[in-house]
């Protein structure tokens, strides 16, 4: 507690309670910059402050510290009072030295000397990483502040006339570099980079100087630059760039700022307490190299394989795709409607845009806030929580008085939904009214608006951690992300661990039940006496485990060890890395290998050596980059193709653009695009995430309130696909809010088509068939079906809609199926178009019973297809229709159907990154029926869900996470389209 000058605690209820003294409140507004980090003044301080120590070799914060060699020679880490070992900077980085030569006046030469071992410095730096400072010779006083020291000899040459030049001339041309001065020639080797975070944009910087032709890909939309800056139009292909005189014409504000994409866990896990104008600066570095090619959009597995990528002309592939797996809370109620994973939170605030005022994407959050956790993330997440709270509530106002203007109360904010939506609109509406007056309070009595004790009244947010606040990862690692994180309104309760989640009548968070934790005399933590705490949100902030998804997808190149990919020594041995050490004496990065010699590495958070921040991701990169250089030397490159032409071939196959857009029913559109590769790979059941480019998204202004015409990412299924052609089509149901905009898009438009994603559903031969499909679901069944009839499987098709004008696309369904049902809500229904298909007019459930009863066809007729010899029933459509389905099972349907027959679900949660277990946006739970034990699943990962063990409760709840705002947002659209 000593480390936090300004914290306070006091007691509730036998819990200990952190706050900060009241006067040390920092008055944040919104989502601009929090930090600006130190002037030249404080730069300089701290610089003279270092005694310079390597000079004398002792220079700790580079090289760390160890302790005696013990017998076997080995000198392990030196540890501090908390655990943590004193490895001083991943990178290595000359500290000393760049300290020396900024008290002496250079501050280019400063910079040159950051640059030898930190080229990609504007990802480091204040506010990211301070492994440096823990290692610091000064270990009894306050150490040096090394990263405001290395940001700011960053900022002193970028604010110079032509200041990012020299920085990009830098990192390219260091005199200071003696052994890699300058780029080497062209290789002719072809280097896949899978992921764009710290590791992967680091790894893409050192293979392109060593020349090599680097394409780098990531699963997330990555919107283009202004060519003008960047050198790259939107098609991929190469303009002249403008060389920038003044840096800040590169800048934006952060609260207005486009989501670019790029830069993984940069731009979406670290917040606004750092300037993110800095990862416009690192593309830029890469981006202008004439070798190097970016792709948003293609998830590594899934648009392009192993496999394909090596068929494609890639003599290496690097893998860097960091983001993990969320932990879940395993207990009752540990999904209910109002609990979030932080990193579905953060991607939300981060990627889509939530927190800006012009922007579409729905995130409804209420207080009071409940962070589980104790590491930097549950820091981030309780911080942006608070801000977005006061963002979200102003602009629901701002919106509902414009729509009220123009149509009146009626219809507005909660009126014509459920009871507890009104409640909620009520809510954000008062409590926004209270912000305006606090605002115009403040402007009157000419001080700051005093909006956090506002926040704090409603409930604020709360930090639950399982153990003290001293033990927690966020203060052991970074006790300064602690206090500031006080200083913005949060509380910190301590020795907590959660038991169950209580909630209201309609089955939203209400309050959190935990355990409160004691410390046995042996050291042992156990149970203690229950305590309860009010919460409307609650964020799961528990760790994440690695991504390993690839090794269940592909388990020919990627196997496991342990919780890690395995890694292999050049020959495909395997061997052992270093766990836990950043500054291994071996990087072994090697992943698998196959016969040609070709081999594929991993990096960053995948690796076991360098996981758990920024700078220890680049470090991978930068003691890994040698290892990958050394495997291409041993076979000469796969091609003679130049890179250009190279890029212009793989650029081809993997941007998507629109073909074409048709309407099919008053709200049912299809959208073809041509995505070549994301054709190719589709596999029947698999789906998509469609998006438009903000930066070619219709802007308009409603009510004086300028909104971005810019789609959240809407999962489609593929609802067939020309492999030849390369086109997908996908079937869009117009539903009120980014979906509508589909039908805006325009024959020739970029947009981003990443996948196939997804399980492909099983398909097995010789088998009877049911398929269920209501409504857009029916778009599902079309591959599905074809896929089964040519694996030699007969398909019996029940096709429902609620309305005769629904139906679309009946030659395919027919192609689909052997035997049709049309079922239809409204008479007369359908007229079948082939002799063996019936009509019914009802719901799905009545026709399967009447067509097993033999009401609708003769059920004893040689080779008829019945009911009672389904194998697999396959139900796609809205969660009441697969639940209907799910029960009528084991009711009406029991008496004629199979004991042992298999009955799968599509289920389709709410979805954001689809990339396969990273934000867990999409987790459904599963409910055993003979024991009642709740599982979680992935639904991105695995849609296709066994019936009886789906929680169809919590899967209707899933989709109400938003619906206040959702519900606002498709009047807004509906607005905006009309405008002008």
């Amino acid at each position: 507690m000593r480390l936090l000058g300004h914290a306070r605690s006091h007691d509730e209820d036998g819990v200990r309670v952190f706050t900060i003294e009241p006067e040390h409140l920092r008055r944040r507004e919104g989502f601009a910059l929090t930090d600006a980090g130190t002037g030249l003044r404080g730069a300089l301080d701290q610089a003279n402050y270092c005694i310079w120590c390597h000079e004398q070799g002792k220079d700790s914060c580079s090289k760390g510290m160890r302790e005696k060699p013990g017998p076997s020679g080995e000198a392990a880490w030196k540890r501090s009072p908390f655990g943590v070992n004193l490895a001083g900077c991943p990178l290595e980085e000359r500290i000393s030295e760049f300290h020396k030569l900024k008290t002496q006046g250079h501050a280019v030469a400063a910079l040159a000397m950051i640059a030898i071992d930190n080229p990609m410095m504007a990802a480091t730096g204040h506010r990211i990483c301070n492994d440096c400072m823990k290692a610091c010779i000064y270990q009894k006083q306050t150490p040096v502040d090394i990263p405001q020291a290395e940001t700011r000899t960053l900022k002193d040459v970028l604010e110079l006339p032509w200041g990012f030049e020299i920085y990009s001339l830098l990192t390219r041309w260091n005199p200071l570099n003696l052994r890699r001065p300058l780029p080497r020639p062209d290789s002719g080797y072809r280097v896949l980079v899978a992921g764009m975070g710290p590791a992967g944009f680091t790894l893409a910087h050192h293979l392109l100087q060593e020349g090599h032709g680097v394409v780098g890909i990531d699963g997330l939309k990555i919107e283009p630059l202004d060519e003008r800056a960047s050198g790259v139009r939107i098609d991929g292909t190469r303009a002249p760039f403008e060389p920038v005189r003044d840096v800040r014409t590169l800048y934006e504000p952060l609260d207005d700022r486009v989501m670019a994409g790029f830069g993984g866990v940069a731009e979406y896990g670290i917040t606004v307490r750092w300037n993110k104008n800095f990862l416009k600066l690192v593309r830029l570095l890469l981006e202008r190299r004439e070798r190097f090619a970016l792709v948003g959009g293609v998830r590594f597995g899934s648009t392009l394989g192993a496999d394909d990528a090596f068929a494609l002309g890639f003599d290496h592939v690097a893998l860097a795709l960091g983001a993990g797996k969320p932990t879940t809370l395993d207990i009752p109620n540990g999904l209910a409607r109002g609990v979030r994973t932080a990193s579905d939170f953060l991607m939300a605030l981060q990627l889509t845009g939530a927190a800006r005022a012009d922007s579409l994407a729905n995130m409804q959050l209420r207080l009071p806030v409940v962070v589980i956790g104790g590491g930097l993330t549950a820091i981030d997440t309780a911080t942006e929580s608070l801000a977005y709270y006061a963002v979200q509530v102003e602009k629901f106002l701002a919106r509902h008085e414009a729509l009220a203007a123009a149509a009146g109360e009626a219809g507005q904010a909660g009126a014509g939904g459920r009871a507890e939506d009104e409640e909620v609109a009520a809510e954000f509406l008062a409590h926004a009214r209270a912000i305006r007056a606090e605002r115009e309070a403040a402007r009157r009595e000419q001080r700051a608006p005093r909006i956090v004790e506002l926040l704090q009244q409603w409930g604020g947010a709360t930090i639950a951690y399982r153990k003290r606040l001293v033990e927690s990862p966020s203060y052991t690692l970074n006790h300064e992300e602690v206090e500031l994180a006080l200083e913005e309104g949060i509380r910190f309760a301590e020795c907590l661990a959660p038991t169950r989640i209580d909630v209201d009548a309609s089955g939203a968070v209400e309050s959190i039940g935990f355990a409160r934790q004691l410390r046995d005399e042996d050291g042992q933590w156990r149970d203690g006496e229950p305590w309860r705490m009010a919460a409307r949100t609650v964020f799961v902030a528990a760790g994440t485990q690695p991504n390993t998804v690839l090794a269940r997808e592909d388990a020919t190149h990627f196997a496991l060890d342990g919780r890690y990919f395995r890694a292999i020594d050049v020959d495909g041995n395997p061997v052992k890395p270093d766990r836990g050490n950043a500054k291994p004496d071996a990087a072994r990065v090697l992943l698998a290998r196959l016969d040609d010699g070709r081999m594929i590495s991993f990096f960053g958070d995948l690796h076991p050596s360098y996981f758990g921040n920024v700078v220890k991701a680049m470090a991978s990169a930068r003691h890994g980059y040698p290892v990958v250089c050394d495997v291409l030397r041993r076979r000469p490159p796969a091609s003679d193709e130049g890179f250009a032409a190279f890029a212009a071939r793989l650029g081809d196959l993997l941007r998507a653009r629109v073909e074409r857009v048709e309407r099919l029913t008053p709200n049912i559109v299809e959208v073809v695009v041509r995505a070549p590769l994301a054709a190719r790979r589709f596999r029947p059941g698999q789906f998509y995430r469609l998006q438009n480019f903000e930066a070619r998204a219709r802007r308009v202004e409603v009510g004086g309130l300028p909104t971005t015409l810019a789609m959240e990412g809407l999962a489609l299924t593929g609802a067939w696909v020309d492999r030849e052609r390369g086109l997908v089509s996908t079937i869009v149901l117009e539903m009120g809010g980014s979906s509508n905009l589909c039908a805006d898009l325009r024959p020739g438009e970029p947009v981003v088509l990443m996948g196939p994603t997804g399980a492909p559903t099983e398909i097995g031969a010789g088998e009877t068939v049911v398929l269920v499909g209501g409504g857009l679901g029916n778009a599902v069944l079309f591959s599905i079906g074809a896929a089964f009839r040519a694996a030699g499987s007969r398909v019996l098709y029940f096709a429902g809609y609620k309305k005769r004008i629904d139906r679309y696309k009946v030659a395919d369904i027919e192609a689909a199926a052997d035997t049709i049902v049309w079922c239809c809500d409204e008479a007369p229904g359908f007229e079948p178009g082939r002799p063996q298909d019936r009509s019914f007019v009802g719901n799905i459930v009545e026709a399967m019973t009447a067509f097993a009863r033999g009401e609708l066809t003769e059920l004893d007729t040689p080779g008829a297809l019945r009911l009672q010899d389904a194998d697999r029933i396959v139900a796609i459509g809205s969660d009441r229709m697969m639940a209907a389905v799910a029960a009528a099972r084991h009711a009406q349907l029991a008496p004629y159907l199979k004991p042992r027959h298999r009955a799968l679900g599509s289920i389709n949660s709410p979805m954001q990154c689809m990339m396969k277990e990273v934000c867990a946006q999409c987790l459904q739970p599963h409910k055993d029926p003979a024991t009642g034990k709740v599982t979680y699943v992935f639904s991105c990962f695995d849609q296709d869900q066994p019936l009886d063990r789906v929680d169809f409760p919590a899967l209707g709840q899933r989709p109400a996470q938003n619906a206040l705002q959702e519900r606002q947002t498709a009047a807004w659209i509906a607005r905006c389209r009309n405008a002008e």
